[in-house]
């Protein structure tokens, strides 16, 4: 892992520097600002056995990067399930909720109920993951957004969904939907006038950017984790 600095809101940055040994940062998605100021990283990592055995871990450093601290779920299921790439949503007080990519054709789950200084077992999401990355992101009216593709194969189509717990979850919006299509990667952001920026790689070729309004979204229910027609 590698950490930059910037003193002037991201128009300039230091030189890069490495991480102590072990601390990778975080795997694909973005760290979490927590309310006393520490960072909560959501790691994974990948083992080079083949097949290769997926794991998820957090990092957090109360300094700034100065010094760190990882915690691993008490049990990555059972059966175990390979997971990796993970996003931290806040559910309210010290509680925290983290999911992402897994091998076992769901999206997985774990809680933390102390701001990620301890974390319990994963277990399945009952939404769909074809082995693709997520992401998702707490807004400031306390919903949850997830970006992800709902299905178990391929990577099309790349939906949107909505929660206030983080365990219903509602359709909200269908990014692109084409057979044969792959739209992966996402990333979501809330910015500062509250829209939602996304973006995700299309067709493995360009990045794709959307600007939505939260407040706009029209949530419909997911009985059975189908997405409505």
């Amino acid at each position: 892992g590698m950490l930059r600095t910037s003193a002037d809101r991201g128009r300039t940055w230091s030189e890069a520097r490495r991480l102590p040994e072990g601390i990778l940062g975080p795997v694909k998605n973005k760290p979490v600002q927590l309310a006393d100021g520490s960072l909560l990283c959501p790691s994974s990592a990948e083992t080079a056995a083949k097949p290769s055995v997926w794991r998820v871990h957090f990092e957090r450093t109360s300094d700034l990067g100065a010094t760190w601290t990882t915690a691993e779920p008490s049990a990555p299921g059972s059966p175990p399930m390979d997971a990796i790439q993970p996003s931290v949503l806040r559910l309210g007080g010290d509680r925290l909720m983290a999911l992402g990519r897994s091998r076992q054709k769901t999206l997985f789950q774990v809680f933390s109920d102390d701001l990620g200084r301890t974390w319990g077992p994963v277990s399945p999401l009952p939404l769909p993951n074809p082995s693709a990355g997520t992401d998702a992101v707490t807004l400031r009216d306390g919903r949850h957004v997830l970006v992800y593709n709902h299905t178990a194969k391929g990577r099309s189509p790349l939906n949107v969904a909505v929660s206030t717990d983080g365990r219903e979850w509602k359709a909200a919006l269908v990014l692109e939907d084409e057979a044969g299509g792959e739209f992966s990667y996402p990333a979501v952001i809330q910015t500062g006038d509250g829209l939602l920026h996304l973006t995700w790689t299309w067709h493995r070729k360009k990045v794709r950017h959307a600007v939505i309004d939260p407040a706009q979204l029209e949530l419909r229910p997911m009985p059975g984790g189908e997405w409505p027609r």
